[in-house]
């Protein structure tokens, strides 16, 4: 009787160890991926209450993943510019938003340099207006 009340016991914890874990919430967020061997560096724009944003940078490791914006998502496009870090290459697009060349947050998309600030292409992400979305870069 005691090995057929421990597997019981044992049925019934794991049962309730994946219940709790189906009821967890989950953490919402835009995350970037860096499926390549070089570090990345990333920068984000989007639209919000106050008009546009862009932000910048986030050092990502190779062949991992780095949290880039925390807590529901609150647009459906979001652009995005990755730069290898020590390489060539990298990953922009036809969408123009203001950089800087240290870590950045800059409201606004006008009048870039006249701010004292670069002019960068990003490409478009649709995330569908999911709450949570990673984006993976690879080479």
């Amino acid at each position: 009787m005691d090995a057929v009340g421990a597997m019981i016991r044992l049925v019934r914890g794991a049962f309730l160890f994946a219940m709790l874990a189906l009821a967890a919430p989950s953490q919402a967020k835009f995350a970037v991926c860096n499926k390549t061997s070089h570090p990345l560096m990333i920068a984000i724009a989007y639209s919000g209450t106050g008009g546009w944003r862009s932000e910048g940078w986030w050092r990502v490791a190779p062949e991992s993943c780095s949290d880039i914006l925390a807590g529901p998502l609150k647009a459906r496009y979001y652009y995005v510019r990755g730069v290898h870090v020590g390489v060539d290459g990298g990953w922009d697009g036809n969408r123009f938003f203001c950089v800087g060349a240290g870590n950045f947050s800059i409201k606004g998309r006008e009048k870039c340099r006249k701010r004292g600030y670069f002019q960068a292409g990003f490409f478009e992400v649709d995330t569908g207006e999911k709450s949570s979305w990673t984006q993976n870069l690879s080479d």
